[in-house]
């Protein structure tokens, strides 16, 4: 006799388990924003960068009502003297958003938390801006009581009123200089060097300006610092913009997007 054998089933698949699953969702924007803000503040060198640059801008303030005539006392001209070293502050902050990463070799946790970096690199360059305009608004606060307190001690008028061309391009200003900071530190991914590129490479720009003959036309188009100017002062004009927006593209654009793509292809160690 011959038995017959029977092929094995094949086993059934629940229809739940055959569907392709998808992707696992990734972190949400507010969530990496508030992570990025929290390691800003949360370092010692945050801190101490956050209390150095407030406090440099209303010791500048303080000096000026000190020592300073009472004409250039006025609120306006005080807020555009304390926005000086903000500018030159705040970028290091953009720096060490985006490069904290690499230098404290945290990469592998984040990307690997959220593995497209390209959000990382918004929430950092959005934390920087968020924190900022925190840092100016809180300068603009102190530089308020302390014109207060002199004008009750000097004398003098009591005008407090900012024009919005001035009020607005200040903080356009500081924003760009801001993010000028956050490209560099995306560019060179090293503390100490963006810095160092963030401060030298204008420099070395205005240098040569000042030594070659006919620079000055190309350094009216490409110096940030120089184009910046009539705006921190509101007195924009049409041919100013197209200036601004030459520099801001070289300055601030172009290492935003090189630098961003660098750290999209980067391999972390």
């Amino acid at each position: 006799m011959s038995t017959a054998t029977r092929a094995p089933e094949a086993p059934t698949v629940p229809a739940s388990a055959s569907a392709p699953r998808g992707g696992r969702p990734g972190v949400p924007l507010a969530r990496l924003l508030r992570v990025e803000l929290r390691k800003l503040v949360d370092t010692r060198a945050g801190r101490w960068l956050l209390g150095v640059t407030a406090g440099l801008a209303v010791a500048v303030v303080a000096a000026l009502l000190v020592w300073g005539s009472a004409k250039d006392s006025s609120y306006v001209g005080l807020l555009g003297l304390a926005a000086l070293p903000l500018s030159v502050l705040l970028p290091i902050l953009g720096i060490m958003a985006a490069t904290a990463e690499w230098s404290q070799r945290t990469g592998l946790v984040t990307f690997a938390l959220e593995p497209h970096r390209g959000r990382v690199v918004a929430a950092k360059a959005l934390a920087s801006v968020v924190l900022g305009v925190a840092v100016v608004l809180v300068t603009a606060a102190a530089v308020a009581l302390a014109r207060l307190v002199g004008s009750l001690v000097r004398g003098g008028d009591t005008v407090w009123s900012v024009p919005a061309a001035t009020g607005g391009g200040l903080a356009l200003a500081l924003v760009l200089f801001l993010v000028q900071g956050v490209g560099f530190g995306l560019l060179f991914l090293n503390t100490p060097l963006a810095i160092v590129a963030s401060f030298a490479l204008p420099t070395a720009l205005s240098i040569v300006a000042g030594l070659a003959e006919g620079a000055q036309r190309v350094t009216a188009w490409l110096d940030l610092s120089l184009v910046t100017e009539p705006l921190m002062t509101g007195t924009m004009r049409g041919e100013d913009w197209a200036h601004l927006a030459t520099s801001a593209l070289v300055w601030v654009a172009l290492p935003v997007a090189v630098g961003t793509w660098r750290v999209t292809r980067k391999e972390i160690a």
